[in-house]
């Protein structure tokens, strides 16, 4: 269940950080589908099934897609403003209990302004606006799966994974939305999803996933008094809104936004850049408006 995945998350990034939860001044976690099995501010239960102390309180968010990165950002920001030195920050979703809009209503408000379509239609229209074709998708996408079981083999991400034994007794330690090997000529025979002759389909857009992560924020005087060691240092934080119907170019806003409130940072400074590649479209347009 959602709340048994949330709750063994949570304990073992605190186990793992060396902080007891008695410590935590709280816990925010992001739920874009907060009904049936995730309700009930799932984020409480799963604290409290985690064993931490009635005391801890705990908060689920919902910014759809953002959900877990507002959390970071929520946490940061209390820690800022002085209201707390530790928070558990993270998130929980599994779209094979809670469907992907089970939680919209049976009929869409007809006095929006905007006549909201799915996300898949927007990355159609991310591709028409910046010219990318579905051979540009599919590479990149491919490349993708590529380096991530790559990275995977080599152990990058060992540290990060939490082994958890299923039902069954099988130990579950492995991602399994990477493609090994992904299959080139197979991806060039999937039809669109979205659009007839569209470019969009299953080998370069998300798949349906269930998992859950976390994330201990400190305050400076924390790390001192209980000897943490920091694994990075939140800089800057925004949020953006832009056309909910394209509603897929929101990172070129915000990138351009939160680079002027740095002060002068610039791309070339950064080594790494990651951003959430629900479609190659998305990630594909940015590069191309950005440079």
């Amino acid at each position: 269940a959602p709340v048994d995945l949330a709750s063994q998350v949570m304990a073992e990034a605190v186990r793992r950080a060396g902080v007891a939860s008695s410590r935590l001044d709280d816990v925010i976690w992001g739920i874009v589908t907060p009904i049936g099995d995730q309700g009930a501010n799932m984020a409480r239960l799963a604290a409290l099934k985690a064993g931490f102390p009635v005391e801890v309180p705990a908060v689920s968010i919902n910014r759809m897609c953002g959900s877990s990165q507002q959390a970071v950002h929520f946490a940061s920001q209390a820690i800022l403003a002085g209201d707390a030195d530790l928070v558990l920050a993270g998130g929980t979703e599994m779209m094979s209990h809670q469907m992907l809009g089970a939680d919209y209503p049976a009929e869409w408000h007809p006095d929006m302004p905007q006549k909201l379509v799915h996300q898949g239609v927007s990355a159609e229209m991310m591709a028409e606006k910046w010219n990318l074709t579905r051979e540009e998708q599919d590479d990149f996408a491919y490349r993708s799966h590529e380096k991530a079981a790559a990275a995977m083999d080599a152990g990058y991400f060992d540290r990060q994974i939490l082994p958890l034994t299923l039902p069954d007794g099988q130990i579950f330690n492995t991602d399994e939305g990477v493609r090994r090997p992904p299959d080139r000529e197979r991806m060039r025979a999937l039809k669109p999803v979205f659009q007839d002759d569209g470019t969009v389909t299953a080998g370069n857009a998300s798949q349906i996933s269930d998992g859950a992560a976390a994330l201990l924020l400190a305050s400076a005087d924390a790390v001192g008094r209980y000897n943490l060691m920091p694994m990075a240092r939140v800089l800057m934080r925004t949020v953006v809104g832009t056309d909910p119907v394209l509603m897929l170019d929101g990172p070129i806003a915000a990138t351009k936004k939160v680079l002027a409130m740095t002060g002068g940072l610039t791309l070339d400074d950064m080594d790494v850049i990651e951003i959430n590649e629900a479609f190659a479209s998305v990630v594909l347009g940015w590069a191309k408006e950005l440079g």
